[in-house]
Protein backbone atom coordinates (compact mmCIF):
# COMPACT_ATOMS: atom_id res chain seq x y z
CA UNK A 1 0.00 0.00 0.00
CA UNK A 2 1.48 3.35 -1.05
CA UNK A 3 2.04 6.07 1.55
CA UNK A 4 0.11 9.32 1.09
CA UNK A 5 2.23 12.31 0.11
CA UNK A 6 0.03 14.55 2.28
CA UNK A 7 -2.23 13.35 5.07
CA UNK A 8 -4.39 15.74 7.11
CA UNK A 9 -6.43 14.53 10.06
CA UNK A 10 -9.06 16.67 11.84
CA UNK A 11 -7.08 19.87 11.35
CA UNK A 12 -8.42 23.07 12.87
CA UNK A 13 -6.75 26.45 13.15
CA UNK A 14 -7.73 29.49 15.19
CA UNK A 15 -6.34 32.99 14.90
CA UNK A 16 -6.91 34.72 18.22
CA UNK A 17 -10.53 33.74 18.94
CA UNK A 18 -11.58 33.28 15.29
CA UNK A 19 -11.81 29.80 13.79
CA UNK A 20 -10.16 29.96 10.36
CA UNK A 21 -10.14 26.22 9.57
CA UNK A 22 -12.50 23.64 11.05
CA UNK A 23 -11.98 19.88 11.31
CA UNK A 24 -10.39 19.27 7.90
CA UNK A 25 -9.30 15.77 6.81
CA UNK A 26 -7.99 14.65 3.42
CA UNK A 27 -5.28 12.64 1.67
CA UNK A 28 -3.18 13.52 -1.37
CA UNK A 29 -1.61 10.56 -3.16
CA UNK A 30 1.48 10.40 -5.33
CA UNK A 31 0.82 11.96 -8.73
CA UNK A 32 -2.35 13.76 -7.63
CA UNK A 33 -2.89 17.28 -8.94
CA UNK A 34 -5.21 19.09 -6.56
CA UNK A 35 -6.85 22.42 -7.33
CA UNK A 36 -7.58 24.19 -4.03
CA UNK A 37 -10.37 26.74 -4.52
CA UNK A 38 -12.76 28.77 -2.42
CA UNK A 39 -13.94 32.34 -1.78
CA UNK A 40 -11.72 35.08 -0.38
CA UNK A 41 -11.10 34.52 3.30
CA UNK A 42 -11.91 30.81 3.08
CA UNK A 43 -8.57 29.75 4.60
CA UNK A 44 -6.72 28.48 1.51
CA UNK A 45 -3.37 30.12 2.29
CA UNK A 46 -3.77 29.29 5.99
CA UNK A 47 -4.25 25.62 5.09
CA UNK A 48 -1.12 25.63 2.92
CA UNK A 49 0.91 27.24 5.69
CA UNK A 50 -0.30 24.55 8.10
CA UNK A 51 0.74 21.83 5.63
CA UNK A 52 4.25 23.29 5.50
CA UNK A 53 4.61 23.74 9.25
CA UNK A 54 4.69 27.53 8.94
CA UNK A 55 1.65 27.65 11.21
CA UNK A 56 0.79 25.27 14.03
CA UNK A 57 -2.70 23.72 13.99
CA UNK A 58 -4.97 24.39 16.94
CA UNK A 59 -6.03 20.75 16.67
CA UNK A 60 -5.35 17.78 14.41
CA UNK A 61 -2.24 16.60 12.61
CA UNK A 62 -0.40 16.84 9.27
CA UNK A 63 1.92 14.21 7.79
CA UNK A 64 4.16 14.48 4.73
CA UNK A 65 5.40 11.31 3.01
CA UNK A 66 4.15 9.25 5.95
CA UNK A 67 5.94 11.29 8.64
CA UNK A 68 4.52 13.76 11.11
CA UNK A 69 5.67 17.34 10.52
CA UNK A 70 7.45 17.09 13.87
CA UNK A 71 9.63 14.28 12.46
CA UNK A 72 9.84 15.44 8.84
CA UNK A 73 13.26 16.68 7.69
CA UNK A 74 13.28 15.88 3.96
CA UNK A 75 12.28 19.35 2.79
CA UNK A 76 14.23 18.85 -0.43
CA UNK A 77 11.21 16.77 -1.50
CA UNK A 78 8.95 19.82 -1.26
CA UNK A 79 8.84 22.82 -3.60
CA UNK A 80 6.85 25.84 -2.43
CA UNK A 81 5.96 29.03 -4.28
CA UNK A 82 4.21 31.44 -1.90
CA UNK A 83 1.69 34.08 -2.84
CA UNK A 84 3.09 37.37 -4.25
CA UNK A 85 6.64 36.01 -4.40
CA UNK A 86 7.52 38.13 -7.44
CA UNK A 87 7.23 41.50 -5.68
CA UNK A 88 10.21 40.81 -3.42
CA UNK A 89 12.46 40.57 -6.51
CA UNK A 90 11.27 43.75 -8.23
CA UNK A 91 14.68 45.49 -8.04
CA UNK A 92 16.81 42.49 -7.10
CA UNK A 93 20.18 42.69 -8.97
CA UNK A 94 20.43 39.00 -9.88
CA UNK A 95 20.33 37.11 -13.14
CA UNK A 96 17.76 34.47 -13.98
CA UNK A 97 20.42 31.76 -13.56
CA UNK A 98 21.33 33.08 -10.09
CA UNK A 99 17.72 33.19 -8.92
CA UNK A 100 17.09 29.61 -10.03
CA UNK A 101 20.36 28.48 -8.43
CA UNK A 102 19.03 29.63 -5.06
CA UNK A 103 16.64 26.69 -5.18
CA UNK A 104 19.67 24.39 -4.98
CA UNK A 105 21.73 26.43 -2.52
CA UNK A 106 18.93 26.21 0.03
CA UNK A 107 19.35 22.40 0.14
CA UNK A 108 23.14 22.43 0.58
CA UNK A 109 25.17 22.32 3.76
CA UNK A 110 27.87 24.88 4.51
CA UNK A 111 29.98 25.77 2.59
CA UNK A 112 27.37 26.24 -0.11
CA UNK A 113 29.04 25.86 -3.49
CA UNK A 114 27.69 25.12 -6.94
CA UNK A 115 29.31 22.47 -9.14
CA UNK A 116 28.83 21.22 -12.72
CA UNK A 117 25.89 18.92 -11.77
CA UNK A 118 24.15 21.93 -10.23
CA UNK A 119 24.72 24.00 -13.37
CA UNK A 120 23.16 21.22 -15.43
CA UNK A 121 20.17 21.04 -13.07
CA UNK A 122 19.62 24.81 -13.40
CA UNK A 123 19.75 24.67 -17.20
CA UNK A 124 17.38 21.70 -17.20
CA UNK A 125 14.84 23.59 -15.06
CA UNK A 126 15.12 26.67 -17.26
CA UNK A 127 14.64 24.57 -20.38
CA UNK A 128 11.61 22.89 -18.81
CA UNK A 129 10.04 26.31 -18.32
CA UNK A 130 11.03 27.45 -21.83
CA UNK A 131 13.27 30.28 -20.61
CA UNK A 132 16.79 28.94 -21.15
CA UNK A 133 17.46 31.86 -23.49
CA UNK A 134 16.82 34.28 -20.61
CA UNK A 135 19.39 32.79 -18.22
CA UNK A 136 21.74 35.80 -18.27
CA UNK A 137 19.03 38.46 -18.07
CA UNK A 138 18.44 40.39 -14.84
CA UNK A 139 15.28 39.19 -13.13
CA UNK A 140 13.73 42.66 -12.80
CA UNK A 141 14.05 43.25 -16.55
CA UNK A 142 11.59 40.45 -17.35
CA UNK A 143 7.85 40.59 -17.82
CA UNK A 144 5.68 39.29 -14.99
CA UNK A 145 4.89 36.14 -16.95
CA UNK A 146 8.59 35.50 -17.58
CA UNK A 147 9.40 36.14 -13.92
CA UNK A 148 6.77 33.64 -12.87
CA UNK A 149 8.44 30.99 -15.02
CA UNK A 150 11.78 31.81 -13.38
CA UNK A 151 10.32 31.28 -9.91
CA UNK A 152 8.69 28.04 -10.96
CA UNK A 153 12.10 26.92 -12.27
CA UNK A 154 13.60 27.90 -8.90
CA UNK A 155 10.93 25.84 -7.16
CA UNK A 156 11.43 22.71 -9.29
CA UNK A 157 15.21 22.83 -9.84
CA UNK A 158 15.90 20.17 -7.21
CA UNK A 159 13.05 18.04 -8.67
CA UNK A 160 10.73 18.04 -5.63
CA UNK A 161 8.22 15.24 -5.32
CA UNK A 162 5.59 17.63 -3.94
CA UNK A 163 4.95 21.05 -5.46
CA UNK A 164 2.76 23.55 -3.58
CA UNK A 165 1.84 26.83 -5.30
CA UNK A 166 -0.28 29.61 -3.79
CA UNK A 167 -2.06 31.75 -6.39
CA UNK A 168 0.88 31.59 -8.83
CA UNK A 169 -1.12 33.15 -11.70
CA UNK A 170 -2.57 36.14 -9.82
CA UNK A 171 -2.31 39.30 -11.97
CA UNK A 172 -0.93 37.30 -14.94
CA UNK A 173 -2.57 37.71 -18.34
CA UNK A 174 -4.89 34.91 -19.58
CA UNK A 175 -2.49 33.67 -22.27
CA UNK A 176 0.39 33.36 -19.81
CA UNK A 177 -1.96 31.70 -17.30
CA UNK A 178 -2.97 28.99 -19.78
CA UNK A 179 0.65 28.40 -20.76
CA UNK A 180 1.61 28.12 -17.09
CA UNK A 181 -1.15 25.59 -16.36
CA UNK A 182 0.04 23.52 -19.31
CA UNK A 183 3.60 23.50 -17.94
CA UNK A 184 2.36 22.25 -14.57
CA UNK A 185 0.29 19.56 -16.26
CA UNK A 186 3.39 18.34 -18.08
CA UNK A 187 5.34 18.14 -14.80
CA UNK A 188 2.48 16.17 -13.28
CA UNK A 189 2.10 13.77 -16.22
CA UNK A 190 5.74 13.29 -17.17
CA UNK A 191 7.42 13.30 -13.74
CA UNK A 192 4.48 12.25 -11.55
CA UNK A 193 5.05 15.40 -9.48
CA UNK A 194 2.32 15.76 -6.86
CA UNK A 195 0.82 19.25 -7.07
CA UNK A 196 -1.38 21.33 -4.78
CA UNK A 197 -2.36 24.56 -6.52
CA UNK A 198 -4.29 27.35 -4.81
CA UNK A 199 -6.19 29.28 -7.47
CA UNK A 200 -9.10 31.65 -7.99
CA UNK A 201 -9.33 30.43 -11.58
CA UNK A 202 -11.91 27.75 -10.89
CA UNK A 203 -13.12 27.90 -14.48
CA UNK A 204 -9.79 26.63 -15.88
CA UNK A 205 -8.35 24.34 -13.23
CA UNK A 206 -10.61 21.45 -14.26
CA UNK A 207 -8.75 21.21 -17.58
CA UNK A 208 -5.54 20.28 -15.79
CA UNK A 209 -6.02 19.04 -12.22
CA UNK A 210 -7.18 15.55 -11.25
CA UNK A 211 -8.90 16.56 -8.01
CA UNK A 212 -10.55 19.62 -6.54
CA UNK A 213 -11.04 20.84 -2.99
CA UNK A 214 -13.63 23.52 -2.34
CA UNK A 215 -12.70 25.14 0.94
CA UNK A 216 -14.70 27.57 3.03
CA UNK A 217 -13.16 27.19 6.49
CA UNK A 218 -14.04 23.51 6.16
CA UNK A 219 -13.54 21.10 3.30
CA UNK A 220 -16.96 21.36 1.68
CA UNK A 221 -15.90 19.09 -1.20
CA UNK A 222 -12.80 17.05 -1.99
CA UNK A 223 -12.55 14.52 -4.78
CA UNK A 224 -12.34 13.99 -8.52
CA UNK A 225 -13.93 16.37 -11.00
CA UNK A 226 -16.30 13.60 -12.03
CA UNK A 227 -17.53 13.40 -8.44
CA UNK A 228 -17.60 17.22 -8.24
CA UNK A 229 -19.91 17.30 -11.25
CA UNK A 230 -22.32 14.88 -9.54
CA UNK A 231 -22.27 16.58 -6.12
CA UNK A 232 -25.62 18.06 -5.12
CA UNK A 233 -23.85 20.33 -2.64
CA UNK A 234 -21.71 21.75 -5.45
CA UNK A 235 -24.84 22.13 -7.61
CA UNK A 236 -26.40 24.21 -4.83
CA UNK A 237 -23.33 26.45 -4.71
CA UNK A 238 -22.54 26.85 -8.41
CA UNK A 239 -25.68 25.81 -10.29
CA UNK A 240 -25.72 22.86 -12.68
CA UNK A 241 -24.50 24.77 -15.75
CA UNK A 242 -21.45 26.31 -14.05
CA UNK A 243 -20.79 22.99 -12.33
CA UNK A 244 -20.52 21.23 -15.72
CA UNK A 245 -18.33 24.02 -17.15
CA UNK A 246 -15.96 23.79 -14.18
CA UNK A 247 -15.76 20.00 -14.56
CA UNK A 248 -14.37 20.06 -18.14
CA UNK A 249 -15.25 16.37 -18.45
CA UNK A 250 -18.09 16.72 -20.95
CA UNK A 251 -18.05 16.85 -24.75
Amino acid sequence: MSVSVVSVRNLSFRYNSEEVLANISFEVGQGDYVGLVGPNGSGKTTLIRNLLGLLKPSAGAVSLFGKSLLDFHEWHKVGYLPQKFITSYHHFPATVREVVSMGLLSTKRFPKRMGPPDDRAVEKALACMGILDLKNRLIHELSEGQQQRVFIARTIVNEPELLILDEPTAAVDPETRERFFSLLRDLNHQKQTTIILVTHDIGSIGKYASKIMFLDKRAIFYGSFEAFCQSLEMTNIFGSLSQHLICHRHG
